[in-house]
């Protein structure tokens, strides 16, 4: 079992949605909402395929968040309605979006017990493990919205939020906090956005799997000699 050395890791990275908070499961709650409204015109199946043609075209202007998936929702629903689809069906799958920027941002089983644990051996250790750091992708104040209302930003060192992560972002989160890519641990729930790119530039992993995967966040599970994989949060305290 692989245990990594605590003099190593300097930094230890969360990422926000279904990691640290459930996020998609209030985003599958609106898609079927939208389902629903479209079965006059086509089944759940084929909605939920339009939909996700939808959102993968306009990823590469709109990016993630709230603002996208609601354009993506509207633009998904007058075209499989064929524009038929009444107004005021339309206002309400905008006001179930809207929804999606004030949902309760309560920590997942074990969250703020871990993260208490790793603050107060920063305390005690400041010459190990110095900081801890949440790293995300997706719309700033949306993102900043969710962390204040989750309570748990005292925990937290500094917040770095891009509007995507892959390898250039990894890189340029260790050049920002002076740390070699082999003194970061990247905790996540997503191998695509999470792991890969961080084992990608020579950083650490511990994949957290969530209930609900976005599709396009979805991967093909991997190995790797710096990844752990973990069922439960308060499990990454035993490789530390």
């Amino acid at each position: 079992m692989l245990k990594m050395k605590n003099n190593h890791i300097k930094v230890i990275a969360f990422d926000a949605d279904d990691t640290l908070w459930d996020c998609q499961g209030h985003f599958e709650r609106v898609m079927q909402h939208l389902y629903d409204e479209l079965t006059p015109w086509v089944d759940r199946e084929t909605a939920a395929m339009e939909l996700f043609a939808t959102e993968r075209k306009n990823m590469y202007l709109l990016g993630y968040g709230v603002k996208a998936f609601t354009l993506s929702m509207l633009e998904t629903a007058m075209r499989v309605s064929r524009n038929e689809m009444p107004a005021a069906t339309i206002n309400d799958i905008l006001q179930q979006c809207y929804g999606l920027l004030q949902f309760p941002c309560t920590p997942l089983p074990e969250v703020e017990e871990t993260l208490q644990v790793l603050r107060h051996h920063i305390t005690t250790h400041p010459s190990a493990l110095t900081s801890l750091i949440v790293f995300t992708k997706g719309e700033l104040l949306d993102q900043e919205h969710k962390l204040e209302r989750s309570g748990l930003a005292p925990y937290f060192d500094h917040v770095e939020i891009t509007s995507d992560k892959g390898e250039k972002e990894f890189r340029d989160l260790c050049r920002k906090l002076s740390i070699r890519p082999d003194e970061l641990l990247m905790v996540g729930n997503s191998l695509k956005s999470d792991i890969a790119p961080a084992l990608a530039i020579g950083a650490w992993a511990v994949y957290i799997p969530f209930h609900v995967t976005w599709q396009l966040e979805h991967h093909d599970d991997f190995e790797h000699e710096r990844l752990i994989k973990i069922e439960q949060f308060s499990e990454l305290l035993n490789y530390l």
